[in-house]
């Protein structure tokens, strides 16, 4: 997920090399050559999402301070599939756990199974909750959840969007393929208005797992430049055969930002607090 949601959200926020580093802002993409991509235009592979948990470690290093890596987080989605108002959905509950408590943050969010098209959207962190209903024509704040900070949150849409923090499980629905390109109209929840992204699939590579394990894996990747200047790239790599997301790396002003799947004998550590 672009890092643009948590530094406009003030319980978010990073420190000042973070801050630097992740205020993206994308041009209104328009390409012939690339597939659009919204809920409803049925561009998605919504089967290839399975449910479980994954756990992700997130981190960052800037060369420049060598033998150094500035932040750790470790990132836990667990995936279900429910019903909820007699429909059935997708639901993702997320632990992003950090160094600190002031670090931990949690989200949890609803789209819809046929589609993957958003329906709700939660965010908390310390004592303070972002909460959203969410559909194809706008997002509200949700007045039934007590203490929301966004109940007067109101912003209609002109196209149906995807939940900007879910691109890593949207990444795993598209129909990868060589020399496809994909137009994502995707939104932060509460933030500046919804825009396409577009993302390239730039290549492949056989990449290493567990046990030496070799994984063919789709590279897809999209650029852009901030309001600063600063010019970054981001790169993701999809495996071809289970359409799983195990990695990506960040280039952004001589510093990197990682996100490494960790295989699933790593402990549900949220266990311990239930």
């Amino acid at each position: 997920m672009l890092l643009r949601r948590i530094l406009s959200y003030q319980p978010f926020r990073l420190p000042a090399f973070a801050v630097l580093a992740f205020v993206y802002f994308h041009p209104l993409v328009s390409s012939a050559q690339a597939d659009t991509i919204i809920p409803g235009n049925n561009r998605l592979v919504v089967s290839a999402l399975n449910p479980g948990l994954r756990q992700y470690l997130v981190y960052f290093q800037n060369p420049k301070t060598p033998g150094r890596v500035q932040y750790f987080w470790l990132w836990m989605r667990e995936l279900t599939r429910e019903t909820s108002g007699g429909e059935k959905v997708i639901a993702i509950r997320q632990h992003w756990i950090g160094r600190d408590s002031v670090s931990y943050r949690t989200y949890f969010s609803l789209n819809a199974a046929k589609d993957f098209a958003p329906l709700y959207h939660a965010e908390s962190a310390g004592n303070k909750i972002n909460a959203y209903n969410w559909s194809t024509t706008g997002i509200r704040g949700a007045d039934t959840v007590a203490g929301n900070m966004k109940q007067g949150f109101a912003l209609d849409f002109t196209t149906p969007n995807f939940n900007w923090n879910l691109d890593i499980e949207l990444f795993e629905l598209l129909p990868l393929a060589k020399g496809k390109q994909f137009a994502i109209n995707f939104y932060d929840a509460g933030l500046s208005p919804p825009k396409y992204e577009l993302y390239k699939v730039i290549g492949s590579e056989i990449i290493t797992t567990l046990n030496n394990k070799k994984v063919d894996c789709w590279k897809l990747n999209t650029t852009g430049t901030s309001a600063t200047g600063i010019t970054y790239s981001e790169t993701f790599w999809i495996s071809k055969k289970e359409h799983e997301f195990l990695k990506e790396e960040d280039a952004f002003n001589g510093g990197f930002r990682y996100k490494v799947k960790l295989p699933g004998l790593a402990p549900d550590i949220m266990k311990r607090f239930n």
